[in-house]
């Protein structure tokens, strides 16, 4: 047991009650990665989808799903982003940057665009470890490499679908072509490239109280405002905050 200067007992009796919930959360949260690594096989890759990014020499390139798994890394994590924004979406646009050109119907969704943010300096790191990871957007490559540009992206590597089915067959274009947010993750065997694990929380029924939080145990941004007296606000990310240049 530790404590802090001039704290109450009745503080350090609270303290320790919620301890013991942190380590049952932090057993539970084990348990489920535990699961999760023990799923059946996922189904085969109907086709090696074909996308637009940059090739080695940093021009435009039609890139397979295949060429995406670098030698002796047999996992490849993908986001595909909300870009276009959806139809629906009202927060205001970027007013600066390459990006600000776009009509609002065509720019990106602001909390896509800031969970990337965070991911961008990981990615470096997730790859050392032996991870493949992607970004895909159904927008034209232009505007995937305008937004990196705009946000000061370095790490990440940026795809378009606008040309394959990628995003209807994996769940993150609804039937009426609105775009939705999904992590993905893939994993190459001997018999090809199969899904293993997706964000389906984000399709789950909402429970009172609660967002979706399809992706809540990667997102640093608001996992630390739940450290806080405050808690998560009633707040929404944005794609330029007054004084800010771009994000």
């Amino acid at each position: 047991m530790i404590t802090f200067p001039n704290e109450s007992q009745e503080y350090r009796a609270a303290r320790e009650t919620l301890l013991q919930k942190e380590i049952e959360l932090r057993r539970a949260m084990e348990d489920v990665a535990v699961a999760r690594r023990a799923l059946p096989p996922g189904g085969l890759v109907p086709e090696d989808y074909v996308f637009d990014g940059l090739g080695p020499d940093g021009k435009p390139a039609r890139i397979k799903l295949s060429e995406l798994f670098s030698p002796g890394k047999d996992t490849l994590i993908v986001y595909s982003m909300m870009f276009p924004r959806h139809p629906q979406e009202t927060r205001d646009v970027a007013t600066s940057g390459g990006t600000a050109k776009l009509a609002r119907a065509d720019q990106p969704c602001p909390s896509c665009t800031a969970l990337l943010d965070q991911f961008d300096g990981a990615i470096d790191h997730l790859e050392a470890a032996g991870f493949n990871f992607a970004v895909v957007g159904k927008t034209a490559l232009e505007n995937l490499i305008t937004l990196g540009r705009d946000r000061g992206w370095t790490n990440m590597r940026l795809l378009s679908s606008a040309g394959n089915s990628f995003k209807r067959d994996y769940h993150a274009e609804a039937d009426d072509g609105a775009q939705l947010p999904m992590l993905s993750v893939f994993h190459r065997d001997a018999d090809g490239i199969r899904h293993f694990w997706s964000s389906e929380l984000g399709f789950a029924p909402t429970e009172p109280g609660q967002d979706p939080r399809a992706v809540g145990t990667c997102e640093p941004l608001w996992n630390l405002m739940d450290f806080t007296p405050e808690g998560r606000p009633d707040w929404d990310e944005q794609l330029q905050y007054a004084g800010a240049c771009c994000h």
